[in-house]
């Protein structure tokens, strides 16, 4: 086994290049092809879609990508990992064996299932109205199907990383308790994970590669759990240091990054440039997982309307204070249960078109019941238009509202949780978890550089010297920022403090920031609790996944070293 094993991704989310797919299988050798199309919020529109209909609840697009590749990935010997089967993997299974037959590709399909818990809501002690509640599991199930000889595996809810981790278990042999390798798979999963981040999508320093289609990658993975990141020759983008970097911090917080086949300790990854498009990952060491799966929990959370007020020329404050009071006074006793306004000023003074001369307030109300967000705003907002501020106009009318819903991650005994195989003969092959479990435990932040000597500062945008990626964890977000040499890091890591971050981001200051070191990385990663409310579906922000928040933090200014400049 010393030849590594080529993993490959065509999604990273549902909904994302439909041509992904083809362009992978055709681009290069591939030993493996994953997907990943679950994210908190697609848990939550699946479950919709089966209320509609019980044999849904799954990724209809994979289909869609099958047929024309599942022929390309036979002929080429390459195996499908996807957790495309969202609420219902036994339904997407036989919808493929369904649609290898209609195009005549003999495959042997097989699925995981064992992640939904919503049968035991009740008697495991979660609130009334859940609708959707699934474990995130390991890649022991997706290596037990490879094993017997699966060539599409489809699963439920399990982790990003689970995509990885199984099809490495089950080329190298690897046992559960071989945590370095199962940790370097980990960390390999997670840069695959999200498709063309790693190769230049949503990079902070965008401009120095062309990334106007970057490709999709790929991980050379050998026998230690060390890999190669890279892609496809001739695809757009870049794989560098500083975009696996990126994608590394994206959605994890400290040392830890906990899962269900072992927690990988991202403080000792060491990324290395290994080549054109190519970037070395090895050092990652592993321990034992917790005894616990992560378990998201979805339900209505209610229902929320919204309308966006122009306000254009002078006196903008006065004319957002006028809205305000005049819908107060309008929607009186039929005020929903949350109303939040924010006046986004995007006017600017002597403006040469009127777009330019104009500032948005928005206002977002929320309410149990549908018709306090629906007519009642809908008939207070429109009956000020000839009675209003100078300019009254919308973007766009406030319609009837629509169903908002909640995203909640508890945590479940791993040992009560059936984890599945079903083999592509039938057989059901019940998953034992890790017999050994770690509680995971706070890492001892490790020494700070030496900071740089006094010298002449100059004031500037932080992103000037440090990169930024951002992302939400239910109602929580982080961000990480790094430094792109040990210079700009021995400052970095002096200067953006927990402090500094609340100030530099006011919206953070009231909200609990905590600060995660990660030398090897020369990166900070702060996690914000509670800046997304309840989630990305309720909407509780501008930008509810937290995505941009990192480039403002690098658009903020403060003293900067003139050497790092």
């Amino acid at each position: 086994m010393s030849a590594p094993l080529r993993i490959g991704n065509a999604s990273g989310f549902y909904g994302d290049r439909f041509d992904a797919f083809r362009e992978m299988l055709t681009g290069g050798p591939l030993d493996v092809l994953t997907g990943d199309y679950l994210a908190e919020l697609t848990m939550l529109i699946l479950g919709r879609d089966r209320m509609k209909d019980p044999g849904r609840g799954y990724a209809r697009t994979f289909l869609g990508q099958l047929e024309e590749g599942l022929g390309l990935a036979h002929e080429r010997g390459v195996r499908i990992v996807a957790n495309a089967g969202g609420l219902n993997p036994a339904g997407l299974a036989d919808a493929v064996r369904e649609l290898a037959d209609r195009v005549g590709v003999p495959v042997r399909v097989a699925h995981v299932e064992g992640d939904n818990l919503l049968p035991e809501a009740a008697e495991r002690g979660w609130p009334p109205g859940v609708l959707t509640a699934n474990a995130y599991l390991g890649g022991a199930g997706i290596a037990a199907c490879l094993r017997a000889g699966a060539d599409v595996v489809v699963t439920g809810r399990v982790t990003d990383a689970a995509l990885v981790t199984g099809p490495c278990a089950a080329h190298f042999g690897w046992k559960p308790d071989d945590h370095d390798a199962l940790a370097g798979a980990v960390v390999a999963g997670h840069l695959l994970e999200c498709g063309p981040q790693v190769t230049g999508g949503n990079y902070a320093f965008f401009g120095e590669h062309d990334v106007r289609r970057p490709g999709f990658p790929l991980a050379e993975i050998h026998a230690d759990g060390s890999a190669v990141v890279t892609k496809h020759p001739g695809t757009g983008g870049a794989v560098t240091v500083g975009t696996v970097t990126a994608q590394l911090l994206y959605e994890t917080a400290g040392a830890r990054y906990a899962g269900p086949d072992v927690t990988a300790r991202l403080d000792t990854v060491r990324l290395t440039q290994d080549g054109p498009d190519r970037v070395r990952v090895e050092g990652t060491r592993g321990e034992a997982p917790p005894p616990t799966l992560k378990t998201g929990l979805t339900r209505m959370g209610g229902w929320r309307n919204e309308v966006v007020f122009v306000l254009t020329g002078l006196d903008i404050e006065a004319k957002a204070q006028l809205v305000r009071d005049q819908m107060d006074d309008a929607l009186g006793s039929n005020r929903p249960a949350e109303v939040h306004w924010t006046l986004a000023r995007t006017d600017h003074p002597d403006a040469g078109t009127e777009e330019e001369a104009s500032a948005l307030l928005r206002l977002v109300v929320r309410d149990p019941d549908a018709d306090a967000v629906g007519r009642a705003l809908s008939g207070a907002a429109i009956e000020l238009a000839l009675a209003g501020y100078p300019g009254f106009h919308v973007t766009a009318p406030p319609g009837k509202g629509a169903p908002y819903g909640v995203f909640e991650a508890v945590h479940t005994d791993a040992a009560s949780v059936t984890h599945t195989a079903v083999l592509p003969d039938g057989e059901r092959v019940p998953v034992p978890h890790p017999a050994t479990t770690l509680e995971l435990a706070d890492v001892e932040e490790p020494p700070l550089p030496e900071p740089l000597p006094d010298g002449p500062a100059r004031r500037a945008p932080l992103g000037l010297v440090a990169g930024a990626r951002s992302g939400d964890k239910g109602g929580s977000a982080n961000v990480g920022a790094w430094a792109r040499d040990e210079q700009g890091w021995r400052w970095l890591a002096h200067t953006l403090t927990v402090d500094r971050f609340r100030e530099l981001l006011p919206e953070t200051a009231s909200l609990e920031v905590t600060r995660h070191v990660l030398p090897n990385l020369r990166a900070l990663n702060f996690t914000v609790d509670g800046i997304l409310g309840e989630g990305v579906a309720s909407q509780a922000r501008f930008d509810p996944q937290a995505k941009a928040l990192g480039e403002w933090l690098r658009s903020r200014r403060l003293d900067i070293p003139e050497v790092l400049l």
